[in-house]
């Protein structure tokens, strides 16, 4: 009774319906009453119309009467027998799959009949226990069940405020009307990927798919199959937690071969892995911070939470510069004498905005009034450069792409100049995870000092396994980035086409700009109610309030075909919302980059041509639906050689392959039609694994 589109019928003849916006209908049809878990926000409120009450209270009592029937004991027995199933011992009503709606029927009747009168009444009217007690006596398993639930643990009600003592609950409900308010309050969508179906998930329906369209897995690398493969073997041979702190039984061989991974994809002598790179910036800034004396802090004024939060919970100094600005940070860096330890905090790839920071040039500065470089590379490694190391990789391409494997720095290049580089494991390689990576004493510091370091649990062995593995599968394949890449550039390209306003920006991000809280959250709800695409509206405090966006991130594996139906559904949604497009932001002199006098609406992208493939005729190409995404032979079988002293060798042979059950799928590999399709089998996690050499 609660489906969005059924709702929009009714809005004339119901003053509620009329007067309330469709997102907030919406929330308060997906969400789930916390006193009645079995009705919506929205049923709990038609409890308490006059007309929708009453009828709601008849619903109740029809349902009450209409159930006991299919399920009572004796009719689900006879079911059983019908049906020829005959239940395992020790087989519980819970368990039958035919008394499913009977016991959901059963919880909505008892949820309706005491919502109904709750306004009467704090405890459920007596008619109604006298409903649930013959229910039970009549033997309905789910009415037996509740009445001695309800014995042992009666319900519990909302804390009220002592006399004279301060409101918390109170307090809670008015900052939380603040968010609603300033239409600034976050939703939380159910999604659900799947990783056979990447990009597409579902909802909390799991019938119900929807194509993602925001997500920061960028490459796919959550389900790419040499990672699970390898996260298999890893849970299979250290199970699931690490047992502790780094300190205390969680430092294993898997925490340290990622960190040499890590410290190698970036040339750097030491690298050190966090819970997430949240962590890391916070732990990180804060501990140098407190460390350094008279520490100062120049922090550009796009730069994410967690460095600011680093920054904050120490006690140095913080100079903020305007975003991008050279001039005005050394105006800044002039005011203190070079001998003042001074950090620049700063990021490679802005991701609200997709501005890329002017590393080499920061890089000079720091150089010049000797201050150390802190750079977030968070949502730029894997994503940048011929192994992924980041866009500081990237500005040196050829360089680094002639140096191959070797971990060491190359002298004079932009990475080797960065003191301090952060990154994540979150994003582009579909882990969960943060580090940091730089000098050896640099990073034993941190090591030894930074409390998010010392006094969190360790990152499970399988998730650092599967997260090394997706590092070293992207140090050896090119691929995905191209494509990525190539398939921004189209998307970018269509939006222009249609007068969409995009935030001008030369790396993969996606921007699309609104203007508008509300109308974020609409364009939002509509993508996904009926279109059936998810990208969820970015508001403040991540942007400044009038530059609301709809943020859409391409990966590789959205096919033609799903990026023709975002791009027509996004033009429809501007149209029926009637958001600005371009021409509009420019008739207004401009916003957030869009449309503003004397500047250009296309930023050139950072990957070139020719490091894309187009001038050669390498570049991968974009997939159709039905096609199988690229699986690099060579990629995984470097990836898969990590783990060979801590796992074994694969034996490929043919026993081995038949004992997988998975041998004969099969995905397609190369990188587009100069070269003829390989085959390649599927890792799977084989049952029969050599012992290491």
């Amino acid at each position: 009774m609660d489906k969005l589109s059924s709702l929009t019928r009714f809005k004339a003849a119901c003053p509620f319906l009329g007067r309330t916006k469709t997102t907030t209908l919406r929330t308060l049809c997906t969400s789930s009453s916390t006193r009645y878990p079995s009705l919506s926000l929205l049923t709990e409120r038609a409890t308490k119309c006059p007309v929708m009450g009453p009828a709601l209270n008849v619903r109740s009592k029809e349902i009450a009467a209409g159930y006991a029937s299919v399920a009572g004991k004796a009719d689900v027995d006879k079911i059983h027998k019908e049906q020829g199933v005959v239940p395992p011992p020790g087989a519980t009503i819970e368990m039958c799959p035919h008394a499913s709606a009977a016991r959901a029927a059963a919880r909505m009747a008892e949820d309706l009949a005491a919502a109904a009168k709750a306004k009467e009444k704090a405890s459920v009217p007596k008619h109604a226990k006298d409903e649930s007690a013959a229910a039970a006596a009549a033997g309905c398993p789910f009415h037996q069940k509740a009445a001695a639930a309800a014995v042992a643990k009666p319900g519990a009600k909302p804390k009220a405020a002592a006399p004279g003592a301060f409101n918390y609950e109170a307090f809670y409900v008015n900052e939380l009307d603040k968010k609603h308010n300033d239409a600034s309050y976050r939703y939380f969508n159910n999604i659900n990927r799947l990783a056979a179906k990447f990009p597409v998930a579902h909802t909390a329906d799991v019938k119900d798919e929807v194509e993602v369209w925001c997500a920061n897995d960028y490459l796919g690398m959550g389900n790419n199959p040499v990672v699970l493969e390898t996260m298999h073997r890893a849970l299979d041979k250290y199970g699931h937690g690490a047992g502790g702190t780094r300190n205390i039984a969680g430092n294993g061989a898997m925490h340290l071969g990622l960190e040499q991974e890590l410290a190698a994809l970036h040339r750097k002598p030491a690298a050190l892995v966090f819970s997430s790179c949240y962590v890391a910036n916070d732990a990180t800034l804060s501990t140098l911070g407190t460390k350094l004396p008279g520490c100062v802090f120049f922090s550009d004024t796009m730069n994410h939470a967690s460095m600011i939060q680093g920054m904050r919970h120490s006690p140095a100094k913080r100079v903020i510069f305007k975003h991008n600005d050279l001039e005005d940070l050394e105006s800044k860096l002039k005011q203190y004498p070079k001998e003042t330890p001074k950090v620049i905090a700063f990021e490679s790839v802005y991701s609200m905005c997709g501005s890329i920071g002017p590393i080499k040039e920061i890089c000079d500065l720091a150089e010049q009034y000797g201050a150390l470089t802190f750079l977030d590379e968070v949502h730029a490694v894997g994503l940048y450069g011929p192994r992924g190391a980041g866009v500081a990789e990237h500005l040196d391409y050829e360089a680094h792409k002639a140096a191959g494997e070797s971990p060491d720095a190359i002298p004079g290049s932009v990475m080797d100049r960065v003191d301090i580089i952060t990154g994540t494991l979150g994003k582009a390689y579909g882990a969960v995870g943060g580090y940091i990576a730089g000098s050896d004493d640099f990073v034993d510091m941190i090591r030894s000092y930074a409390p998010g370091f010392i006094f969190t649990t360790s990152l499970p062995p399988a998730t650092v396994a599967g997260a090394r593995a997706s590092v070293a599968y992207q140090k050896a394949y090119v691929g995905d980035r191209q494509l990525k890449q190539v398939n921004v550039r189209e998307v970018k390209r269509r939006f222009a086409e249609l007068d969409i306003p995009v935030v001008p920006g030369p790396s993969h991000i996606v921007p699309v700009l609104v203007g508008d809280a509300a109308l974020a959250k609409a364009a939002s709800d509509k993508l996904l109610s009926e279109h059936n695409i998810y990208v969820q509206s970015i508001n403040y405090p991540t942007v400044a309030r009038g530059e609301e966006r709809l943020r859409i991130t391409v990966t590789p594996r959205h096919t033609a075909e799903q990026m023709d139906r975002l791009v027509r559904a996004v033009d429809k949604i501007f149209t029926e919302l009637k958001i600005n497009r371009l021409q509009d932001w420019k008739a207004l002199g401009g916003r957030a980059g869009v449309g503003l006098p004397r500047s250009s609406d296309h930023v050139e992208p950072i990957w070139t041509d020719e490091q894309l493939g187009l001038i050669d005729g390498t570049t991968p190409k974009t997939l159709k639906n039905g096609e199988k995404a690229v699986v690099d032979p060579k990629a995984v079988a470097v990836a898969r050689n990590r783990f060979n002293t801590l796992l074994g060798r694969i034996d490929e042979g043919p026993a081995a392959r038949h004992a997988t059950g998975l041998a004969e799928l099969k995905m397609k590999t190369g990188v587009g039609a100069p070269r003829a399709a390989e085959e390649v089998q599927i890792p799977a996690a084989p049952l029969t694994v050599a012992a290491s050499a």
